[in-house]
């Protein structure tokens, strides 16, 4: 596979940047794959918070990602939940303990210096960043997830007065405007 060498000098910097990123988690309670989980809940809308969803998110095994899950609900950060669409399945949830830590994620200060460094303008990196992902999901034949605003399915201000305004034509469930924009397991791009 030949590329160029500023493409693989980026991916150098990619690479650098995340295990600087992984370093700083190791400073709290909290070891990097509850740090993944963490911030996967917190951007999950309710269809997508169950162990299989955040397997496929953070492209592990449900084994890990289960016992990950178990230690989190130990040290108080998740609480695990019956599933309210089919009673089988769970469903995890943020603690306020969780809630209070992703205050101070580590990831943060990446993001800051994201900030810094474009002078504020990162709509330019953003792009490419997700392209970049969607190459890299589509290699490993992964799963794209991302916002419901973004999906074929997602259908917009179908109740404008409600507290549910918009729809999942999928799951046939109504959406809040802050699930809206929430990563979703379902989500499947709409045509460009």
């Amino acid at each position: 596979m030949s590329v160029t060498p500023e493409a693989l000098e980026a991916a150098h910097l990619i690479d650098r940047l995340e295990r600087l990123a992984r370093f700083a988690e190791q400073t709290d309670r909290l070891n990097p794959a509850q740090w993944d989980v963490l911030r996967y809940l917190a951007r999950a809308n309710r269809f997508s918070r169950t162990p299989a969803a955040v397997a496929d998110y953070l492209a592990s095994t449900r084994g890990t990602v289960s016992r990950t899950l178990a230690s989190l609900e130990s040290k108080g950060y998740v609480s695990r939940n019956q599933s309210s669409r089919d009673g089988r399945s769970v469903e995890f949830a943020l603690t306020q303990q969780a809630e209070k830590a992703l205050r101070r994620d580590p990831l943060l200060a990446l993001a800051k210096d994201i900030e810094q460094a474009t002078g504020g303008n990162v709509a330019d990196l953003l792009d490419g960043l997700r392209r970049t992902l969607r190459e890299a999901i589509g290699r490993n034949h992964g799963r794209a997830f991302g916002a419901c605003f973004s999906c074929r399915h997602f259908r917009a201000d179908i109740r404008p007065s409600s507290r549910t305004p918009h729809h999942c034509a999928l799951l046939n469930e109504p959406l809040s405007e802050l699930e809206n924009l929430s990563t979703c397991v379902e989500q499947e791009p709409a045509a460009a």
